[in-house]
């Protein structure tokens, strides 16, 4: 008789076996093997025939999924009796059971083996009525989550996509103006040098007039930003001195020098240098000199608005880095707010208060992304368009906290007990499926070992993740 893989009594303490028959037992002590691999090895890999129903004695595993080409991690876990392998083994299929999953050893590693195939069979005689409901519950819900999560994908996206192609507009927009202006001053600045050459100007005073233009130039980087009345005050100054020095429609090219940071004093300098028979002509070509590269600043600043978006998307999406990382809770919080942009619209006041100070933290971070998504989109819906998001972040210990608060009516108490359940929802029907917060608590609570807690009275909701700053075996 074949020897047993465990005794009697361990093979009883495994929650999986604990109720089992004694003749149950048995079967399982004649079919089931101990296999043992070293760190790093695989235990089985994604796609290959799904031959085995695996269970954990010790060590810890990590089980990853192909996504798009990359190798995502998916899971962790060192609990003694998990399982994994050939979990629906139960399923009758036409074709054959693959692994859903690559597992790899994490360090030593030893584990219960089934032979799938067998315990199929098996487990239907002892379990008839609850394999048959089994396999019913499976086949229907990968059916209606297939259908659900490409509609919840298809809508996300949808929303990101509105949100980011507003925000890229203005700033593509602004670069366009600018560069039709530019084009325009270019050309008056072409002709205005052309008249100043007309009347024969010294070679000395052109080279002076031209240092001149220079160093009012590069004024224009460092102008303060002035206040409306500022504004105001320092073009009725220079429109004044235009009227002392006869320069017709002065009030006109007051904001232009105004825009680039000057004062009376630098026209001061234009008039010392070049004199009163060539001033008119000349301030206005400065003026065009000025006016260009004002333009110039804009488009700049619209083209790095530009850039800093499409880095928050990519930050958000985290397609081009690694899945699983060391990260700064601080970089995807910014990037999802970016992502919402559109949603949260000009009513809702955006609050940061970051602790710019606390660790970097082991995570998968287009998760964690995906929790701030659901946590502030909810608050956005709560608050109806109007009142005030509030972001903050601090250290306890080795926890990262991350706290969203907003000033929506709040959520009555037998409510906030179900939020994290899934598929409830306080929304209409078809507003939503009752996923997000679900969601959301597997990826902080399961995937990253930390917890996430509500409290709420009207006119200040808030959500607390935890999260820890060191690596988690079950991850």
């Amino acid at each position: 008789m074949k020897e047993p893989a465990l005794p009697r009594e361990e093979l009883r303490g495994l929650f999986l076996f604990e109720h089992l028959s004694d003749e149950q037992l048995d079967w399982i002590e004649q079919h089931a093997v101990l296999e043992h691999y070293d760190g790093d090895t695989a235990v089985h890999r994604e796609g290959d025939p799904a031959t085995c129903f695996y269970i954990l004695l010790s060590g810890a595993l990590r089980m990853s999924r192909l996504v798009s080409g990359a190798d995502v991690e998916v899971k962790r876990s060192d609990q003694r009796g998990s399982y994994f392998g050939a979990t629906q083994f139960f399923v009758h299929q036409e074709t054959e059971h693959t692994y859903g999953a690559t597992v790899h050893a994490i360090g030593d590693l030893t584990l219960l083996a089934l032979p799938s195939a067998e315990f199929a069979v098996e487990f239907r005689n002892w379990f008839p009525m609850a394999a048959h409901l089994l396999e019913g519950m499976y086949l229907g819900w990968r059916n209606s989550d297939t259908v659900i999560s490409s509609r919840r994908r298809l809508l996300a996206l949808g929303e990101l996509s509105a949100g980011l192609t507003h925000e890229l507009n203005n700033p593509a927009a602004a670069a366009v103006r600018a560069t039709a202006s530019l084009r325009e001053r270019v050309a008056g600045m072409r002709h205005k040098l052309a008249l100043l050459a007309k009347k024969d100007i010294d070679p000395d005073l052109l080279e002076q007039l031209l240092d001149v233009q220079e160093q009012l130039v590069k004024t224009v980087a460092d102008a303060p930003r002035l206040s409306a009345m500022q504004q105001s005050d320092r073009e009725d100054e220079i429109s004044d001195w235009f009227d002392d020095h006869d320069i017709d429609q002065g009030w006109d090219l007051a904001a232009i020098f105004v825009a680039a940071g000057l004062k009376t004093e630098n026209l001061d300098g234009v008039l010392e240098s070049v004199g009163e028979g060539l001033l008119d002509g000349a301030l206005r070509w400065l003026a065009y000199a000025l006016e260009t590269e004002i333009l110039m600043g804009e488009i700049e600043d619209s083209t790095t608005r530009i850039s800093v978006l499409v880095g928050a998307a990519k930050q958000y999406s985290q397609m081009d880095r690694a899945p699983h990382q060391w990260i700064d809770v601080h970089e995807g919080l910014d990037s999802t707010l970016v992502m919402l942009s559109g949603k949260i619209g000009d009513g809702i006041r955006v609050v940061k208060n970051y602790d710019r100070g606390i660790d970097h933290i082991p995570a998968y971070a287009a998760e964690l992304n995906q929790v701030w998504t659901n946590i502030i989109d909810n608050a956005v819906q709560a608050m109806g368009g109007e009142g005030t998001l509030t972001l903050r972040t601090w250290q306890e210990s080795k926890q990262v906290r991350v706290e969203i608060g907003d000033t929506g009516p709040g959520i009555p108490e037998e409510v906030r007990q179900r939020i994290f359940e899934p598929f409830f929802t306080t929304k209409g029907v078809g507003e939503g499926t009752g996923l997000g917060l679900d969601i959301s608590w597997r990826i902080v609570v399961e995937r990253h070992s930390g917890d996430i807690k509500v409290t709420s009275v009207p006119g200040d909701t808030r959500f607390e993740i935890c999260l820890p700053v060191e690596e988690q075996a079950s991850l």
